[in-house]
């Protein structure tokens, strides 16, 4: 029997919650994904043309549609998130991570054992994790370790064994680390309220044990036993002092989980806190790979499913940016001010540095992917058909309609490309006309390029705004290039950008790598444009100023002018100031020049 359709296949998918799998000819599984409702999900992929072009591919290659209706959103999100990891479809994000994270155990036994651990036993111990920070850990079983002496023996601690006698006590005891429950000298009651102190703080919650540790003290004191309530007290600082520094925020925020989201191009950063009592006692950033152009918004639930089933979170309450959906039975806040807002930046500060770490690995490591990272957000960014390997920008400089020149700097895969600048005399227009002069330099720049068979960049630059704009399109409209190379206008405030045609300016994000590029070139295009200037003006004023003097050159002339600023104090210069510059002999023509000995 022949497979349905695609259409009849759509037609009869129901309006429920599901999951949806895409499957190739060669029955491979293309994509997954969650809706709604399954109907309407699914005909938006056939139903129009995508932006991207990786989705038009997928698109393409679709031949069979399978389907899992679920009861809520939720279960689809939970279901989207397992086949994703299981199945990894080649269209899907990337949700690996395969490292085994530390846990704390508190094992189920008599007289319970607190240790680290990156395998989870399921015998009824309890286990808080897992933590992504190795420091983290061990300064916490440090601090558990110099607060309450527990044993470190993997002893069978049976009450039949204790009163057997069994067990002697070992170094530990006798160095105060331990209160030997092995030979009986400690009850198991006064063990295992140490042990739900321990609990507690593991929890984020340090006011227990704050208070126990006082009353202890105080009660020490009285009996005028103060070494002991010395050796309380030096460990309540140690607690005070672990405490101020994990807290960072309003103690009564519990039992809350943050989530943010930073993306670019190519992959998304997700970094979540666990905040309890006030205190981060958990930190984590996974990283994305973007396979269709996936929405931050998409991106975000399916990494918080995936991290509260990873750290088997419980809590009813998120704090995100953007409103998100994740049923009925979690909290999603998105706070404007206050001290969920505070977490929620500390959270995204946290996603953007491990980003730039990210990058600044990827940059050393592969090169190219970096360049190709760069060139795929500026295509995006800017709106443009092709990614812009290779863009000029153009820059007049004129002071008070002097000496009118211009500059055309080239950037490749974004970088300078020093050898391709070039510099423009303004040869028809006279006067400080700065559109006639943009017209001219375009033209020149491109008529050249063409006759010569030189490749043309995907990108021109015009420094100016819309009137500069007008003045290049003039001559690329001439030279039948309008379409086939994008050209942009820079306002002055640099992250307005003009578009032919289009009188409403786009702005880019101050904080863009996009706009990075752009001030590169335009510095370039205004360093090299002035220098070039400058240089002009000079040799005019020389020129202008200047007689030509028997025996001396242009540099010679240009060095002096230089180092005494005018024609006059050089004239009014003693030979020896001269000589000090440009030698002797030179000293001697031009001092004999301009003061001839009266025959």
């Amino acid at each position: 029997m022949s497979k349905p359709s695609l259409d009849l296949q759509i037609l009869t998918l129901p309006d429920n919650p599901g999951v949806y799998q895409y499957y190739d000819k060669d029955g491979k599984i293309l994509y997954v994904g969650k809706a709604k409702n399954l109907k309407k999900r699914v005909s938006s992929y056939f139903n129009k043309i995508h932006d991207t072009a990786k989705t038009n591919v997928l698109v393409r290659k679709i031949v069979t549609i399978k389907h899992i209706v679920v009861p809520t959103e939720t279960d689809a999100l939970l279901l989207e998130n397992n086949l994703i990891k299981t199945l990894q479809p080649r269209y899907n994000v990337l949700l690996r991570d395969d490292k085994s994270y530390p846990w704390i155990c508190i094992k189920k036994e008599p007289f319970s054992r607190i240790f680290l651990t990156r395998r989870m036993v399921k015998d009824g111990s309890e286990y808080f994790g897992p933590y992504t920070n190795f420091k983290m850990v061990h300064t916490i079983l440090d601090l558990i370790k110099e607060l309450y002496p527990l044993r470190t023996c993997n002893y069978d601690l049976s009450k039949s064994n204790i009163d057997s006698g069994k067990f002697k006590v070992c170094l530990e005891y006798h160095i105060g680390n331990c209160k030997g429950p092995c030979e009986g000298l400690e009850s198991l009651e006064d063990y295992q309220r140490q042990v739900d102190a321990i609990r507690e703080i593991l929890k984020g919650n340090f006011k227990e044990s704050l208070k126990d540790f006082k009353r202890l003290m105080n009660q020490y004191a009285q009996n005028l036993q103060f070494e002991e309530a010395q050796k309380i007290k030096e460990k309540i600082d140690v607690l005070e002092n672990y405490q101020s520094r994990s807290t960072i925020v309003n103690p009564k925020i519990t039992n809350v989980d943050v989530f943010s989201i930073v993306s670019d191009e190519s992959a998304a950063y997700v970094n979540f806190l666990q905040i309890s009592h006030g205190s981060i006692i958990r930190s984590h950033t996974l990283e994305i790979k973007k396979k269709l152009d996936e929405s931050d918004e998409e991106l975000l639930e399916l990494a918080i499913i995936e991290l509260r089933e990873r750290f088997q979170l419980l809590s009813k309450e998120i704090i995100v940016p953007f409103e998100i959906d994740l049923g009925e039975k979690i909290k999603v806040t998105v706070p404007q001010l206050g001290d969920k807002k505070q977490i929620l930046d500390l959270s995204i500060r946290n996603a953007k540095f491990y980003r730039i770490e990210q990058l600044k690995q990827l940059q050393i490591v592969d090169p190219d992917r970096h360049v190709n990272r760069i060139m795929a957000q500026m295509q995006k960014d800017l709106r443009l058909p092709v990614e812009p390997r290779h863009i000029e920008c153009f820059d007049n400089s004129n002071i008070q309609g002097t000496n009118p020149v211009a500059a055309c700097v080239v950037f490749k895969d974004g970088k300078a490309s020093k050898k391709d600048y070039r510099h423009f005399n303004v040869k028809t227009v006279e006067g400080p006309d700065d559109f006639a002069s943009m017209t001219e330099i375009v033209y020149r720049r491109y008529k050249r390029l063409l006759d010569e068979n030189e490749p043309l960049p995907q990108l021109i630059i015009i420094d100016g705004g819309k009137g500069q704009l007008s003045a290049a399109l003039k001559s690329i409209d001439e030279l039948g290039l309008r379409g086939k190379i994008a050209i942009i206008g820079i306002a002055k405030r640099l992250e307005e950008l003009f578009y032919p045609g289009d009188s409403i300016p786009l702005y880019l994000d101050k904080k863009s790598e996009t706009l990075k590029v752009i001030q590169q070139l335009r510095n370039e295009a205004h360093r090299f444009g002035i220098t070039f200037h400058r240089d002009k003006r000079s040799k005019a004023a020389l020129n202008s100023s200047v007689e030509s003097i028997p025996g001396i050159g242009e540099k010679t002339m240009l060095t002096l002018i230089q180092h005494f600023k005018s024609v006059k104090r050089l004239k009014l210069a003693s030979e020896k100031d001269i000589s000090d510059v440009v030698g002797v002999s030179k000293a001697k023509k031009i001092v004999e020049f301009y003061h001839p000995k009266e025959n």
